[in-house]
């Protein structure tokens, strides 16, 4: 996979109170990303990064309301795998002690070249899309960005409903799906029969191999983890 190909698939997060230097990094970086969302500073990004879901996040640390590594602290305790990356002043540089706690991977010293920060951007994609390929038992790999299951390098078509049973699976491996929580979650405006659930994943079983999702009487569906 190209540099070029691994940020494509970045969803990114960018924390900044100067609206003229968020613009400029706006029109600089955007189009490298599949995605690209602002915010005017921690507050707002806490609260957009809950509902964004994004990548990584890249913020300043001098901020209203809340700055950057406060900000960075509430992120590392509901997605401790996030990379943080830090645009500072120089003045700020004490600050930045305290960075190591909130999961920092990298700072930058205003004023910066944004083709140095794409640079370790690019290699930072790379990990990230490692991350999004999970290996599954027996000879299965789940591509969480493109949405693909495979067996064995070969593709294995799935509809919507069926992607999303198998992501919620995915979410917790090991951990059992009961069949009235696959009601509720995957048919939330209608009112299926259990015997509907159970043709439902018969079909998905019969795509997939029965070996991918595996079931315990009384206790319900599962993935068992590599």
């Amino acid at each position: 996979m190209t540099r070029q190909e691994a940020l494509k698939r970045l969803k990114v997060l960018y924390v900044e109170d100067e609206k003229s230097l968020a613009e400029m990094m706006e029109r600089a970086i955007s189009r490298h990303f599949s995605a690209f969302r602002l915010a005017a500073d921690g507050e707002e990004g806490s609260e957009i990064f809950q509902s964004f879901h994004p990548d990584l996040v890249i913020t300043d640390i001098t901020m209203p309301r809340m700055d950057g590594l406060e900000m960075g602290q509430r992120i590392h305790e509901l997605s401790p795998e996030t990379p943080l990356i830090i645009l500072s002043a120089y003045s700020d540089k004490e600050k930045l002690l305290n960075a190591i706690d909130v999961g920092v991977s990298k700072y930058f010293i205003k004023p910066f070249d944004p083709e140095e920060l794409l640079e370790y951007l690019g290699t930072l994609a790379t990990r990230i899309a490692t991350r999004q390929m999970i290996a599954l038992r027996p000879d299965y790999l789940y591509d969480r960005y493109h949405r693909r299951l495979s067996r064995k390098g070969m593709p294995i078509s799935l509809t919507a409903r069926e992607q999303q049973f198998l992501e919620i699976l995915l979410e917790e491996p090991g951990n059992f799906l009961e069949s009235s929580a696959i009601k509720s979650l995957l048919w939330p405006n209608e009112k299926p029969t259990d015997d509907a659930v159970r043709v439902f994943i018969n079909r998905l079983r019969n795509k997939t191999g029965r070996e991918l999702i595996r079931n315990r009487a009384g206790e319900g569906y599962y993935i068992e983890p590599v």
